[in-house]
């Protein structure tokens, strides 16, 4: 039986050199574990057949659908600042793109589909635990309004994959709007392929940003656009206490989502200081330094883009340079301006700055925990008699009281009443969020015991984070000292 989906395959048909045509590696028994519907359906997709026997084949790989140009993109990137000139899709196959509902193109790429020509002596599978944490933490993100890849399904293999131990075998369906990353331009850039980095752009324009196509620079408005959304992007991943954990410049999607969700964690005890990923020796990536991060892979961006910027290169580098001292500005903006939402303050005015970050100090002190603490706010804005949900997160209370009390006298000259302030509040302070703790449980879970009850719960209860949810009101607390975890991994 022949499959079709409503591929219309675009970065197909750049030149061949921008991507290697290779199919999916076929595994031995599909099974699915979990299919997105919702999502299916917004790709205008039937996911009756997707779950179907039929449909299972073509999300784990095993059957190619009519239409689909399965590839594998070539990339380079800097990787913990050392420069890799040819990475590429090393265990991972774009299918093809479809156009959703609401016109919006998306990419349909297996990841853990066997070898490329770009995986580099890697098995290109993936294993099963990896394959979860990234369902579970994107449609998590999805559900907290961030820019984000999604999953459309994970399945199981049948098969192991080799790791530290033997392990369960996986296949993500993984959905974006596109897979182009700064290290797609980087890659051509170190060959000095100026036509190539002109052919790329001018897809990205005509992809994500049609409005720079009208500007007088059009690469220029690429290059402030691309920034402008890494801005916010980076901004709103503080404001929920998110840490991807490997920022390298081949994990940061010129589209503006967040991609490749390998040693990422959220934050429970605020620290600004935190790092959890395994290979982040020097804490790069950790959760403070991703604006300044951002900035600097920003920054190799707009070096591949200076031959197409204007023909004189310190005229080049000078407005490159102005493009990217909007950053800071940018970020700035949105992340003081998504702090005082979350405090309740509908307006600006001189030392929010201030307030907000001496209740941030006071939390880093004593150890409160980041989302809670915001959260039980919600009530406290309401009703003074509220506080001491708050005020019992942090090791010395009195921190606590003395900051309440600054940040009462500042609502006073906010307009509306209580109970508004606070379902505004509850509309941007989560209840719930992909605890480690949490993430690590279901993994277990499924990997040892083949137990994939906790986590479609997990999944069900992550869909909703503003809501209070008593039922799992236990998903929401932070964890036990014997439960914290120090470590995420990636899934190589």
């Amino acid at each position: 039986m022949s499959v079709h989906l409503p591929f219309d395959n675009s970065y197909a048909r750049l030149p061949g050199h921008f991507f290697a045509s290779v199919a999916p590696t076929p595994v031995a028994a599909p099974q699915l574990i979990r299919l997105n519907r919702e999502l299916a359906v917004q790709l205008g997709l039937d996911p009756d057949w997707l779950a179907s026997p039929e449909g299972v084949e073509m999300l784990s790989g095993r059957r190619v659908p009519e239409g689909a140009q399965s590839i594998a993109m070539a990339y380079a990137g800097h990787q913990f600042g050392s420069f890799v000139p040819q990475l590429g899709d090393g265990r991972a196959v774009l299918l093809g793109e479809v156009v959703d509902r609401d016109g919006v193109r998306r990419d349909i790429q297996l990841k853990g589909s066997g070898p490329t020509p770009f995986s580099r002596r890697g098995d290109g599978r993936a294993a099963l635990g990896p394959v979860l944490r990234e369902y579970v933490v994107s449609e998590a993100m999805a559900a907290l309004g961030l820019p984000t890849t999604r999953t459309l399904a994970a399945t199981l293999t049948g098969e192991t994959v080799a790791r530290e131990t033997l392990l369960p075998g996986a296949v993500l369906t993984r959905i974006a709007s596109s897979h182009i990353r700064v290290g797609t331009f980087q890659y051509f850039a170190a060959r000095q392929d100026v036509e190539a980095i002109r052919q790329l752009a001018d897809h990205v324009i005509a992809r994500h940003y049609p409005e720079a196509a009208k500007a007088s620079r059009p690469y220029h408005a690429l290059l402030e656009q691309v920034i402008a959304r890494q801005a916010d992007l980076i901004a709103r991943w503080l404001l929920i206490g998110f840490i991807h954990g490997v920022m390298n410049t081949d994990n940061m999607s010129i589209a503006g989502e967040t991609i490749d969700y390998g040693p990422c964690a959220f934050m429970d005890a605020y620290d600004p200081a935190t790092v959890f990923s395994s290979i982040d020796y020097h804490g790069r990536y950790a959760y403070a330094n991703q604006p300044r991060i951002g900035q600097w892979n920003l920054a190799r961006l707009a070096e591949t883009l200076l031959p197409l910027l204007v023909e004189d290169v310190n005229e080049a580098v000078a407005q490159a340079q102005a493009a990217l001292d909007g950053f800071g500005p940018r970020f700035q903006s949105t992340y003081q301006a998504g702090l005082r939402q979350k405090l309740g303050l509908s307006t600006e005015q001189d030392g929010d700055k201030e307030l907000v970050q001496d209740l941030l100090d006071a939390m880093a002190e004593n150890s409160a925990d980041f989302t809670l603490t915001f959260r039980r706010l919600c009530d406290a804005a309401a009703d003074p008699g509220a506080d001491e949900g708050a005020r019992s997160l942090f090791a010395d209370p009195s921190a606590f009281d003395r900051w309440v009390q600054r940040w009462r006298q500042r609502l006073l000259a906010e307009s509306g009443d209580g109970e508004a302030r606070r379902a505004a509040m509850r509309s941007v302070n989560p209840a719930f969020i992909p605890r480690n703790h949490r993430v690590e449980a279901v993994i277990q879970a499924a990997t040892i015991n083949q137990d994939f009850g906790p986590f479609d719960e997990l999944v069900e209860v992550l869909a909703r984070p503003f809501d209070d949810q008593p039922a799992f009101a236990r998903y929401a607390e932070p964890p036990e000292p014997h439960e914290l975890v120090h470590q995420t991994f990636c899934g190589t």
